[in-house]
């Protein structure tokens, strides 16, 4: 496997005919740059989007391919969509803002973002031409639809892989917009079994045709994140903290791919923020090198993604499944919603938001809640973190936590205990504030995935130790604009 993509192309030759083809379709790639920036950038190209769908196979939705869609995701916002989260809610004083990832185009979901960045950087560079390729990108839900709709509009074919029980909702999705159910490989077992997800693509990388763009080790994953998601995340804290009052406390995420963590790195560097990643409790890979099945669907685990900046990480957090599972009901259902109005004093803006939250969303809300505890934060402090997609994805999710955890009686006084069992009985227990041998320990526990299975180099493996490598990522981004204004 290549480990890391320089801004260098390798094929001139081959980039020729693509580039004819995609000037002989209208296709305009957004730059790196436009989607850090999109009001200074892509206000002007507004009124030619006016009539498209932001949920068509359209390749003029690349540039809605950003944190700063409206609501109705065919306009503008001056400050990326967020929620923030009164004490009513939380149960806690500190400020918790969650932005919202179900603006985006196509997926509802901000996966779509670093498909397109992983994608792009191969595309433009000479990597993968998709007129002979194949782009099959593996995932635990959301990065594959993604992969497949970044796929579609570049004229692509995509294929997505993904563990069999995930949501029905994912699955619906995809037949929609694969080209034939061929490109659905379904994989054994749900969301820990991300070891299956690689044999798969292991089997298909045999076939030359089959590049495997893998979000666990795609480093434009990260960079894209750490560029575009740390850049919406501090647009949202600077409008917030007009006054300078404020404090940027900390950022919480799930750990899935890792990408989405790197926004981390960026509030830490300008803010001081502290980070702290989000595992399941059924699967506690990063606190007690454990392993176990869990249905927070959206962060595939038992290791270390590739992509982890572990060592600038502060916490470890871990979450049952049974918390957001049970306030997926409380969010979404009428006696829900009417005990959080009616005996929690949650304002009706507050509750309409609370569908834009999906399973993992909702376990980075307890993470945050937990470090907030654990911190002893106040009201001038914020803590951000990141609802990568909304509830509509797990609908049919709701009747299986109904039976499992009240036994189909839902009713004021259930969702009461719910809310009070998982979200004002969050506490600090199954966490980790990470020493240096914590670091290293999570660290060294990734050479078995990536070295040992995956084969990736030792010293390339190592690099990884080093924040310089992290900073270069980034600070290669420009020259990745160049070569898409080259393309």
């Amino acid at each position: 496997m290549t480990f890391v993509f320089r801004p260098e192309i390798a094929d001139e030759a081959a980039l020729k005919s693509v580039r004819d083809s995609f000037r002989e379709h209208d296709i305009r790639l957004p730059l790196f740059a436009e989607l850090i920036d999109p009001i200074g950038h892509l206000s002007g190209e507004q009124a030619a989007l006016a009539d498209v769908d932001p949920d068509a196979a359209d390749a003029r939705n690349l540039l809605r391919v950003h944190w700063h869609n409206d609501a109705d995701r065919k306009g503008l916002s001056d400050v990326p969509a967020h929620v923030v989260l009164p004490s009513e809610l939380t149960g806690v004083d500190a400020q918790i803002v969650i932005l919202l990832g179900d603006r985006f185009p196509m997926i509802r979901a901000h996966k779509v973002l670093p498909a397109y960045a992983c994608l792009v950087q191969r595309l433009v560079s000479g990597h993968f031409n998709p007129y002979s390729d194949r782009a099959v990108w593996p995932s635990t839900g959301n990065y594959c639809r993604g992969g497949v709709a970044i796929s579609r509009i570049l004229d692509c074919h995509g294929v997505a892989v993904l563990p069999e029980g995930m949501s029905r909702e994912r699955f619906e999705w995809l037949e929609k917009w694969t080209l034939s159910d061929s490109d659905i490989v379904r994989t054994p077992g749900t969301e820990s079994n991300v070891k299956e997800i690689y044999d798969a693509c292991h089997r298909l990388s045999q076939e030359p045709e089959n590049v495997i763009l893998n979000q666990f080790a795609e480093f434009a994953n990260y960079a894209v994140h750490r560029a575009v998601t740390g850049a919406a995340l501090a647009r949202v804290f600077d409008a917030m903290n007009i006054k300078g009052d404020l404090k940027l406390s900390g950022f919480v995420s799930a750990s899935g791919s890792s990408g989405t963590l790197a926004a981390g790195d960026h509030l830490k560097e300008v803010y001081g923020a502290s980070i702290g990643v989000v595992e399941a409790l059924e699967c506690p890979t990063l606190l007690y090198n454990g392993y176990g099945e869990h249905n927070i669907q959206g962060i595939g685990d038992k290791h270390v993604p590739l992509i982890h900046n572990v060592m600038n990480t502060d916490y470890v957090l871990g979450v049952s499944e049974a918390g957001p599972d049970a306030l997926n009901l409380v969010f979404n259902r009428p006696d829900g919603l009417d005990y959080l109005k009616s005996y929690r004093g949650v304002d009706a803006d507050v509750l309409d938001s609370l569908a834009n939250f999906g399973l993992s969303s909702i376990a980075n809300i307890l993470g945050a809640i937990k470090l907030a505890k654990y911190e002893k934060l106040g009201k001038d402090d914020v803590i951000m973190t990141v609802a990568t997609d909304g509830a509509a994805m797990y609908s049919t999710e709701q009747p299986k936590a109904l039976q499992k955890y009240f036994g189909n009686r839902f009713d004021t006084v259930v969702a009461a205990q719910a809310f009070g069992a998982h979200m004002l009985g969050t506490s600090t227990d199954h966490m980790i504030e990470m020493t240096r041998i914590d670091r290293e320990r999570t660290f060294n526990l990734g050479y078995y995935t990536w070295v040992e299975q995956q084969g990736v180099s030792l010293q390339d493996f190592d690099s990884r130790r080093d924040q310089a490598f992290w900073d270069q990522l980034v600070a290669d981004l420009p020259a990745w604009d160049e070569l898409i204004k080259a393309f």
